[in-house]
């Protein structure tokens, strides 16, 4: 976890979103907390982190989710390097398919 980010309130959001039970929730929460571009910039990131994984290339990616390569680069740097978010997340949503 990086401590540059956790603070009291990160802590409470973290611990609002583990709260949710239903996806119904789940959706009221973000359309409450999140302006339209917020939502659809985090869900644009997790398909181009499905799209990497699944070894596409990043002009197709870059094509089919209207994303920068510099979003792309990012979340490919996230899946190599980072706190392994991206995959923990892509692992189980493979699993539950």
């Amino acid at each position: 976890m990086n401590s540059k980010l956790k603070d009291e309130n990160t802590e409470t959001l973290i611990k609002a979103v583990l709260s949710l039970k239903t996806p119904e929730e789940c959706w009221n929460f973000f359309e409450d907390l999140c302006t339209v571009n917020e939502l659809k910039s985090m869900s644009q990131r997790l398909a181009v982190a499905i799209m990497l994984k699944n070894k596409e290339v990043y002009t197709d990616i870059a094509a089919k989710t209207g994303a920068s390569t510099a979003t792309i680069s990012r979340v490919s740097r996230c899946l190599s390097y980072g706190a392994d978010g991206y995959n923990t997340v892509l692992e189980r949503l493979e699993h539950n398919k």
